[in-house]
């Protein structure tokens, strides 16, 4: 497994991550010895960065319970949501120890505010973060789903270590001002819903229903013409995978590691077979050809 810092002076950790949401039941429910397991094969495959949230239903418990009498090297991730009283001081507080609690462990490595969301102040929130840190319950402070003002404004409190977007093929609004921007502060950047929520597996094609316990039943992009219009860019972009023996899971993959601020990318796996597959998305690079290739498909399909 490849690695990069996961910030400016940051310890290094594998470029491919183990996003936690899926096993959480989010996109269809999972066996909770299923969940365990697939969270050991993470390790074993070296998605030794795991990351999870306040709002990823049971994964943080779950986590913990597959890291019992785990002796290997794991950066843990996690997230306060907001989901009683949004990012008030009593919230995060509750959530940390929570968090902790469930994980079974004394400090996070990485400790991430989940989404933009007013009041109390980007600022009150931020100041928050400091203090867990100073008392030694995270290592360092991330921030996800942020826009650029979001981003400023946290800044200008105190430091914090990386960003989490959402990141892929067909969702690519960081690039043009929030890449450059944490390039500049040394900020990570930690890509989550790298294949658009199963959308760049190719699995899924126009028509199909998923169960009402499934996420993606209620997301536009899943429905209607955009949804033919995707499925058919992604059957282009898969042919350029076959061209390269990859299969269009790690085509994408390595398409969103191919930029240097992408310090890791994050992508969820209900089991073993998927966790081995993406990690197939990293050790090759494109060439400037297949670059354009891919523009031009992408600059046609709808964003999502």
């Amino acid at each position: 497994m490849q690695r990069r810092p996961i910030c400016k002076d940051g310890p290094e950790v594998p470029v491919i991550g183990f996003g936690a949401w899926p096993i959480g039941g989010g996109m269809g429910n999972v066996d909770d010895e299923a969940a365990i397991r697939t969270v050991q094969a993470a390790i074993n495959a070296g998605q030794t960065l795991l990351d999870t949230a306040q709002a990823y239903r049971k994964s943080e418990e779950l986590i913990g319970r597959a890291l019992a009498g785990c002796d290997a090297d794991i950066y843990i991730a996690s997230k306060v949501s907001g989901w009683n009283d949004g990012y008030e001081k009593l919230e995060i507080l509750t959530a940390i120890d929570n968090s902790l609690a469930a994980l079974k462990v004394d400090a996070l490595d990485l400790y991430q505010i989940h989404s933009y969301r007013e009041p109390p102040s980007i600022e009150e929130q931020m100041e928050t973060m400091l203090e867990l840190q100073q008392q030694g319950k995270i290592i360092r402070i991330g921030v996800s789903n942020y826009g650029l003002e979001h981003l400023e404004r946290a800044w200008q409190v105190g430091q914090f270590h990386t960003l989490q977007p959402r990141y892929s093929m067909f969702a690519r609004g960081i690039e043009d001002e929030i890449v450059p921007w944490c390039r500049e502060h040394g900020v990570g950047i930690l890509a989550h819903s790298p294949l658009g929520k199963g959308l760049l597996t190719g699995k899924y094609k126009p028509g199909h229903v998923f169960p009402d316990d499934d996420e993606r039943r209620g997301i536009q992009y899943f429905q209607g013409e955009i949804f033919e219009q995707l499925s058919a860019a992604t059957e282009k972009l898969a042919a350029i995978a076959e061209r390269k023996g990859l299969t269009l899971p790690q085509l994408a993959i390595g398409w969103t590691l191919r930029l240097p601020e992408v310090t890791v990318c994050l992508a969820g796996s209900k089991n073993k077979e998927q966790i081995l597959a993406n990690n197939g998305g990293q050790g090759w690079s494109f060439t400037d050809d297949e670059l354009s290739e891919i523009d031009e498909i992408l600059n046609a399909a709808p964003r999502v």
